[in-house]
């Protein structure tokens, strides 16, 4: 093993560290965090597991992992949902992005995409901007294919064109 104090070598030349600012004394304890991230990192999901049964309303601001039984609606704008192999929903989900893998029954809205995994079955219908269906997968209902910008879209409706004008020769 290398030992730096060792005689016979060189001793490495000290590198000052570069300096930094101190903020001011007053932005220590009151400062809020100049950058919110847009989507949470991979490590804030919630979880409900195999032996919970959840009866209700759940909203929120972080994603969710479902393995156990949810019964009402998930509300998660922004955020993903994604439902285990062992998970059983009886709910309607709105989300950014939704996974399937167990099964769901219930009409879901996605504002970027909607995944049906192999081992997945979904009972409703689903509106989203993309929807993925794996070979294997259950699926009964309808779809929905929404514009990403829709709800600008929908917001203002663009002025009808004009009705084309017959010339005579």
């Amino acid at each position: 093993m290398w030992k730096p104090n060792q005689p016979g070598t060189p001793a490495p030349a000290p590198t000052p560290e570069p300096s930094r600012p101190a903020p001011p004394p007053s932005s220590l304890a009151f400062e809020a965090p100049s950058r919110v991230p847009a989507a949470p990192a991979t490590g804030e999901q919630a979880t409900i597991g195999k032996g919970l049964v959840i009866k209700g309303e759940i909203t929120g601001s972080e994603s969710l992992y479902i393995d156990g039984k949810v019964d009402g609606s998930i509300n998660l704008p922004g955020n993903r949902v994604t439902v285990g192999r062992n998970g059983q929903v009886a709910a309607s989900i709105t989300a950014r992005e939704i996974v399937v893998l167990g099964k769901v029954r219930g009409n879901i809205t996605a504002s970027d995409r909607v995944d049906i995994r192999a081992e997945g079955a979904l009972t409703g219908d689903v509106a989203a901007a993309r929807i993925s269906i794996e070979d294997g997968a259950f699926f009964k209902g309808g779809i929905d294919i929404r514009k990403p910008d829709a709800k600008q879209n929908a917001a203002a409706p663009a002025a009808a064109p004009e009705p084309a004008k017959a010339v005579a020769v």
